[in-house]
């Protein structure tokens, strides 16, 4: 399993998980770059991504839905703020309704994703900031954990595919 820790820290606001892949971080990299290899590993394996817009740039906005096993579909984006190819990137990852539009009463989290090349592997952060402490517990008992954990040990199967 690439994930190898899973922390998170309510007075901070923090949730940081650190993965490991057999793949340099060139190859990670284009995972998140590319919108068909996005979502191959973004939302969990029962919950699986469609990426709907995907402007991979300062600036830009990522539009997905979350499709679940009985059909519903869940809205999310990314509003991009600084990419560091192929180092990481840092954005904004929000809720949205249906239609792709922001859910201004779900939290918002800046997330700063790093690839560490180390040993001929990759060392992956991922930092997810939240506003407030009541932010954090939300997503957190909305199994947040879980589904990003599902998610990024997608990773490893999809690149030695």
């Amino acid at each position: 399993m690439p994930v190898t820790n899973v922390a998170h820290d309510i007075d901070s606001r923090t949730l940081t998980i650190t993965a490991e892949f057999a793949a340099p971080p060139s190859r990670l990299w284009q995972v998140y770059a590319d919108p068909r290899q996005l979502e191959k590993i973004w939302g969990p394996p029962t919950h699986p991504a469609t990426v709907v817009d995907h402007d991979f740039a300062p600036g830009g906005r990522v539009t997905y839905y979350m499709t679940s096993p009985e059909g519903e579909k869940f809205g999310g984006y990314w509003q991009i703020e600084s990419l560091d190819e192929p180092h990481g990137f840092v954005f904004d990852d929000g809720f949205a309704d249906e239609n792709l539009t922001p859910v201004d009463s779900l939290p918002v989290s800046k997330n700063s994703y790093r690839f560490d090349e180390k040993d001929g592997k990759t060392v992956a952060t991922y930092v997810s900031s939240y506003a407030s402490a009541e932010d954090l517990q939300k997503v957190l008992d909305m199994g947040v954990v879980e589904g990003a954990s599902g998610a990024i040990n997608q990773i490893d199967d999809f690149l030695a595919g």
